[in-house]
């Protein structure tokens, strides 16, 4: 690949376009910005190069009039495009299903095989088909590549991939735990041997994504063995809004007792849930300074979160059996050192001892844990951008193979 090479990344969801121009060599964003608001009176964007943020209030109609705004600003503003050597365009997509095991060259073909996924994840695919099909007209030159945030625990051991329901009914409705999160979990799990100087094939590591959405994956060698989301990103970890783990029942229990629809339980345990639900706020730095200030409400939406935390860590330190590696990633992951201490503390008897200095403040990559602790644990960024970017082009100079 030309080192001056880049991709135009695009993540497509159901009223925003969200982008960014990256070089996959020098692992850098040119550019990036946002459409937001599609569809409604009044709808914005801004567009961020070199230094400089260029913001719009205007009407969208709909996502092809948002990415003739996108590719106008390239021009505009910068970097044109044409002047960038734009070798793919690289689409997130969250939902792969069973038949996705890695990225895909899109066609006509592929955008039908993601259309038709849509039961699974009816809040992302449909978007994620509309932001290819206008993206193909736009760019119809440049190759295009869908990267999916399934396909990392398409692989999943069969013990740790089927739910214990009716077979039947299983394969029929095509139910079984997806995971999310994978462009993340396979980015950083395959990063943080390259930065600590080990093989990957010799690690287990527990990856911790911890954002407004959150999930932890089991990886060994490499390979992932176990991740919290499920069929959809609402199992597993407490997040933002969304409650992780639940008693099935409660959703029968809401339903039958006071008298909630599917759609209100739906919107309740996504959207009005988590440490929202618990404290009425789902940003950390908030919530902190809601527990300084003695609020109850608060501090048990904390220690929530936290007890589920180390639940899993607790869970996935068993199912790999030696832990090497424990990291920590994301929004909450990289920047709240006062998570990652109260997730870790206590759990000097798995081998995992925290240095209190090493783990202050935020950002990484960096160890904060002791030199002498059996486990090491790591801040490490993600960057799901610069995977999707890396792996469009992996897929289409293999194309042209």
């Amino acid at each position: 690949m030309n080192p001056s090479s880049t991709v135009l990344v695009v993540n497509s969801g159901s009223s925003s376009i969200k982008y960014q121009l990256v070089d996959p060599v020098a692992g850098q964003a040119v550019a990036s910005g946002l459409v937001e608001r599609i569809g409604e009176k009044t709808g914005a964007v801004k567009h961020s190069h070199a230094g400089q943020t260029t913001t719009r209030q205007l009407a969208i109609a709909d996502h092809e009039e948002g990415m003739r705004i996108v590719l106008g600003l390239f021009e505009e503003v910068g970097p044109a495009l044409h002047d960038s050597n734009v070798v793919a365009v690289g689409h997130r997509v969250v939902q792969g299903g069973a038949v996705f095991a890695g990225p895909a060259l899109i066609d006509d073909e592929v955008v039908a095989q993601i259309d038709a996924l849509s039961p699974l994840g009816p809040l992302h695919n449909p978007a994620h088909v509309t932001g290819m099909r206008v993206t193909r007209r736009l760019l119809p030159d440049v190759p295009q590549v869908a990267v999916f945030d399934t396909a990392f625990f398409r692989d999943l051991p069969a013990e740790a991939a089927t739910y214990a329901i009716d077979a039947e009914v299983a394969a029929q409705h095509q139910v079984r735990r997806y995971g999310a999160h994978g462009t993340s979990h396979q980015f950083v799990s395959h990063e943080v041997p390259k930065y600590l100087g080990r093989p990957v094939e010799e690690l287990n590591q527990i990856v911790l994504h911890l954002g407004n959405g959150a999930s932890a994956s089991a990886v060994a060698g490499g390979r992932a063995v176990d991740t919290s989301m499920g069929l959809t990103p609402l199992e597993g970890l407490v997040m933002g809004t969304r409650s992780g783990d639940i008693d099935p029942a409660v959703v029968f229990h809401l339903h039958r007792n006071a008298g909630m629809s599917i759609d209100d339980i739906d919107d309740l345990l996504n959207r009005r849930s988590g440490i929202k639900g618990i404290s009425g706020e789902n940003d950390f730095r908030a919530l902190h300074s809601l527990v300084q200030s003695g609020d109850a409400s608060a501090k048990l939406a904390l220690d929530v979160y936290v007890h589920r935390l180390k639940k899993y860590i607790g869970a996935y330190h068993a199912i790999l059996g030696r832990l090497d590696v424990l990291v920590f990633t994301a929004g909450v992951g990289e920047n709240d050192d006062i998570v990652r201490a109260a997730a870790c503390a206590g759990l000097e008897p798995l081998g995992i001892v925290l240095d209190p200095a090493r783990n202050e403040g935020r950002g990484g990559p960096k160890v904060i844990s002791t030199d002498d602790s059996p486990v090491t644990v790591l801040v490490f960024p993600t960057n799901e951008e610069l995977a999707i970017a890396r792996q469009a082009v992996e897929v289409i100079e293999a194309a042209k193979a």
